[in-house]
């Protein structure tokens, strides 16, 4: 008796035999139309009809987000004025698995008429779609995973994966960098991550500072209106210390009658204004800390990151 597992298994067997077939003959026009995409003056356009357009969009989107500027373009919409986004400075990227998509004529005589460099996504090297593109990306032939071996899945799969490798090798040549994709990727937990601590980090006179000879009275008064639960012992512009709740606690007999100097413990944690946010969140961890000072090569305190700053972007 079958059951769901076992369908399962049969569908991911299908699909990933036919990856590594795509992996081990790679389409011959691979590499030309990485280079060819690299030179694009104006965006990479991708279209495509049904389950290939889904497929379509999502590639747009991954080169989008890797440096390549890229749009999906509606085959159908495009038949009705969308042709205009379509410039000469354009590159048209269509995928049909038949070849024969009826909806894309309007887009491949477009770029005929243009002399707009076409690649062809298809099974199919006989087809339309593949005669009239400039590039050939070869699907391999592998049937579809489904009962019936028709429903668009095995060859969306592998268009999918044939997109990302695509935008991928284009991001390794572009020197895409984890710099660049925070730039287009600044909500959500993906900017998070990639984000710096000197994008959330408290400075100027929100920062809680004292100095060796402040009496703690005045330093009580200094971590109490800033709200950290912590004060930077500064001299010269240097870190040379922290106080903070923990120190107090430790100093209670005659803290009053102290100076920060007395009081401050004097190799303190610190970060660097430009360490990504899981890496200061990962320190205050292990330390058991809620606070830490940013603080450049010489020193010099340049700003306060706390542990709610970091878990309201979304990093945890």
């Amino acid at each position: 008796m079958t059951t769901p597992s076992s369908h399962a298994r049969d569908v991911l067997s299908i699909e990933i035999d036919a990856l590594i077939d795509m992996r081990d003959n790679l389409p011959p026009d691979f590499d030309a139309v990485v280079e060819m995409l690299l030179k694009v003056q104006g965006r990479v356009i991708v279209s495509g009809m049904g389950k290939s357009g889904h497929i379509a969009a999502k590639i747009a989107a991954t080169m989008a987000s890797t440096g390549t500027p890229a749009q999906y373009v509606h085959p159908g919409e495009a038949s009705h004025g969308d042709l205009g986004m379509i410039t000469a400075q354009d590159a048209v990227v269509l995928i049909s698995n038949s070849g024969e998509t009826k909806e894309l004529a309007d887009m491949i005589a477009h770029t005929r008429r243009f002399a707009i460099p076409l690649v062809a996504i298809t099974k199919r090297a006989s087809s339309t779609l593949a005669k009239q593109g400039d590039y050939q990306l070869q699907l391999p032939e592998a049937r579809e995973a489904c009962a019936l071996g028709m429903a668009p899945t095995t060859s969306t799969t592998c268009t999918l994966a044939l997109g990302d490798a695509v935008a991928v090798a284009m991001m390794h040549l572009r020197g895409f960098e984890k710099e660049n994709y925070l730039t287009f990727h600044p909500g959500g937990s993906l900017g998070a991550q990639l984000m710096p601590v000197s994008a959330v980090m408290h400075t100027g006179d929100d920062l809680p500072i004292v100095h060796e000879a402040t009496p703690m009275t005045e330093a009580l008064l200094e971590m109490t209106a800033k709200g950290f639960g912590v004060a930077a012992l500064i001299e010269n512009g240097r870190l040379t210390g922290v106080i903070t709740d923990g120190d107090l606690r430790r100093n209670m007999d005659g803290l009053m009658s102290q100076t920060a100097a007395d009081v401050a413990t004097r190799t303190p944690t610190t970060i660097s204004p430009g360490a990504l946010l899981p890496e200061a969140l990962g320190i205050m961890n292990s330390k058991k800390i809620s606070a830490l000072f940013a603080v450049d090569d010489q020193g010099q305190v340049q700003g306060l990151v706390h542990i709610h700053d970091i878990l309201r972007t979304g990093v945890a």
